[in-house]
């Protein structure tokens, strides 16, 4: 008898997997079906850890890069603290070498101006022209709006306080201006290596080549300005706005194409420019030279031009700057700074009066905003007429129109709402708002002086005053005026960050 057969044992087909779909038939097909699911699933599994593995990996690399970038910052941040702190040591090395050397020679630093007056100087750019932190400019002023003697008491008062820098030029009331200084300086007997006086040449008269930057005009209004004057030189002649004649763009547009300076067109009026620059200094008719209201690629044209054909670069830009012109200054001027070592020398700290807060309520009777227009002939000085209703010649026949409209403008209201704010925080640093402004302008490190314009001597002594306004500007208190302000120009690096 045969042994019985074991009973096949049946299993229970597999349960479908919560969401997913029945069980396959029973087949021959079954095991190649269950097989490649099997295959698949363990196929995904892998590409899901390669890729978490991936991510992780990734994740790491930015954590090591961003630790990378943490250390290279500590590192640059302690490199600058170490440099300060060389410096530090190396000035107050060289400080009391200076105060060993002035003591065999029976002299002291508590001689010197600047610790009898306060005052503090700078480096124009990165010459070695050391002139105060603020300059006495005369636009306006000297030889039109204020009589001969107020142009004396407001140049004497600046000189006892410190200040060395003078500004004028050719066009300043048609070169009365110059008149007026020069008649105060040679009246006065003021050691001419004392001051540092500048001047301004483009628009020297009504003909053709009494104006311009050509060499013709700039050796003869320079040798015009001197008799002017009264001087033997100045210490920087500056190109007042470039010459129209340079075909700037064109010449930037063909230099973009080219590797190096070698190859490179000139321009003819701004060679021209260059050269006669460099003569009038080697003839020591002017120490140094630079610009005003020239725009950063016009600079940098000047100063490529003069390092080609081994002639004198300017060190130097004047340039308008206050609470509400700040873009030029503090975006392109710095980058000029860094690399070609450009200083700023700027004006209309107060722009025009507009934050002195006079024009609050309007415009004031004897306000520049209330300016009009006098024909008055230079030669004879200006009228009573003249005189009494404050009226100043001016090359446009609009006057001050454009000032008076830009104070009555909607953006004029916006600034005055913006100065109440300001003038709150200037009683709670125990100044007034000119002196905060003057401040501001001067907390920045990369301008040289600031230009102060007066026609009262009460009004330079405020303005004065900014100096010792100055240390009160801590990092809260600019953070402040910037919110107020709120105004701040953005550069390049600003925005990459």
């Amino acid at each position: 008898m045969p042994p019985p057969q074991p009973t096949p044992t049946l299993l229970p087909p597999p349960l479908p997997k919560p969401g997913g779909s029945a069980a396959a038939p029973p087949g021959g097909r079954d095991g190649t079906c269950r097989s490649s699911s099997i295959s698949s699933g363990s196929g995904g599994k892998i590409l899901s850890l390669l890729s978490m593995s991936e991510s992780v990996h990734s994740g790491f690399s930015f954590l090591s890069e961003q630790a990378q970038e943490q250390e290279e910052r500590q590192q640059r941040s302690s490199q600058l603290a170490e440099f300060q702190r060389l410096r530090e040591v190396r000035a107050a090395a060289q400080l009391k070498n200076l105060e060993d050397f002035l003591r065999v020679n029976h002299v002291s630093l508590r001689d010197t101006t600047a610790f009898s007056t306060g005052m503090v100087y700078r480096n124009l750019g990165k010459s070695g022209l050391r002139v105060s932190c603020l300059g006495l400019g005369t636009w306006v002023t000297f030889g039109g709006q204020v009589t001969d003697q107020v142009a004396e008491d407001l140049l004497t008062l600046a000189y006892e306080n410190g200040i060395n820098l003078f500004d004028t030029a050719e066009v300043y009331s048609g070169g009365r201006s110059e008149v007026v200084l020069g008649k105060i300086l040679k009246k006065k007997g003021w050691r001419r290596s004392s001051l540092v006086i500048t001047t301004k040449l483009f628009w020297g008269g009504k003909a053709e080549m009494e104006r311009g930057l050509s060499r013709k005009h700039i050796i003869e209004g320079l040798r015009a300005s001197l008799q002017r004057l009264q001087l033997e030189y100045v210490d920087v002649v500056f190109a007042n706005r470039p010459d129209p004649n340079t075909p700037i763009e064109a010449v930037v547009e063909k230099w973009s194409s080219r590797p190096g300076l070698n190859c490179a067109p000139c321009p003819p009026v701004l060679e021209e420019t260059v050269r006669a620059m460099t003569h009038v200094i080697n003839q020591g008719m002017a120490m140094y030279w630079g610009t005003s209201r020239w725009s950063s690629m016009e600079i940098m044209e000047a100063y490529s031009m003069a390092r080609q054909f081994n002639q004198i670069p300017p060190i130097c830009e004047q340039a308008e700057y206050h609470m509400f012109q700040r873009e030029k200054v503090e975006v392109q001027l710095p980058e000029l700074s860094h690399k070609i070592g450009i200083g700023a020398m700027t004006w209309s700290p107060l722009a025009c009066g507009i934050i002195s807060g006079k024009y609050t309520s309007g415009i004031p009777p004897c306000s520049r905003a209330s300016l009009k227009v006098t024909l008055v002939h230079l030669t004879s000085g200006p009228s009573p007429e003249a005189e009494r209703r404050l009226n100043v010649v001016l090359l446009s026949p609009q006057g001050y129109q454009w000032l008076k409209d830009k104070v009555l403008s909607e953006e004029g209201h916006r600034q005055q709402a913006r100065l109440k704010e300001l003038q709150a925080l200037a009683g709670r640093l125990g100044c007034t708002l000119p002196q905060l402004a003057i401040a501001w302008c001067l907390r920045n490190d990369g301008v040289s002086a600031v230009l102060l314009g007066a026609s009262r001597t009460e009004q330079l002594r405020e303005n004065l005053r900014a100096v010792q306004v100055l240390p009160k500007l801590s990092l809260s208190v600019l953070s402040e005026v910037e919110h107020l302000l709120g105004n701040k120009p953005f550069g390049k690096k600003d925005f990459r960050s």
